[in-house]
């Protein structure tokens, strides 16, 4: 059975390629994690205004492993606004064979992000 993607625009889409292969043939697992944070940034910095730090990753489930071909797309919203700190979820899904298309979801996480100044240092977020 397929997955869907969501109904929106994904914060990042990438293919791997075999550089990012471990020694069993799958996608490392760090790899994933990379792009988890830079998708999960992103909103995060939107919704700051500006400059960003992962604090926290709160949660990290990889479901599937993701091959050589798959097109990773990771989608991510914003589920909470503190005074400094933001929490997003991200949601990755690849689409495999394409002579064949199926969606699988392979990894979810849930990241916290804190809003810095141009000295690195933690600031409010307008708004919250």
């Amino acid at each position: 059975m397929s997955d869907v993607l969501p109904d929106r625009q994904p914060e990042l889409r990438v293919m791997p390629m075999p550089s990012d292969l471990n020694p069993a043939g799958d996608v490392f697992g760090g790899w994933v994690m990379a792009m988890v944070d830079i998708a999960g940034s992103l909103p995060a910095r939107r919704r700051s205004r500006g400059r960003v730090a992962t604090v926290a990753v709160n949660s990290f489930v990889f479901k599937q492993p993701i091959a050589v071909g798959d097109v990773v797309s990771l989608y991510a919203e914003i589920v909470s606004v503190g005074r400094t700190s933001i929490t997003v979820d991200v949601e990755v899904f690849a689409e495999r064979h394409p002579e064949r298309p199926v969606v699988v979801k392979v990894t979810e996480a849930r990241l916290t992000y804190v809003a810095l100044d141009a000295q690195g240092n933690k600031r409010p977020i307008e708004g919250s």
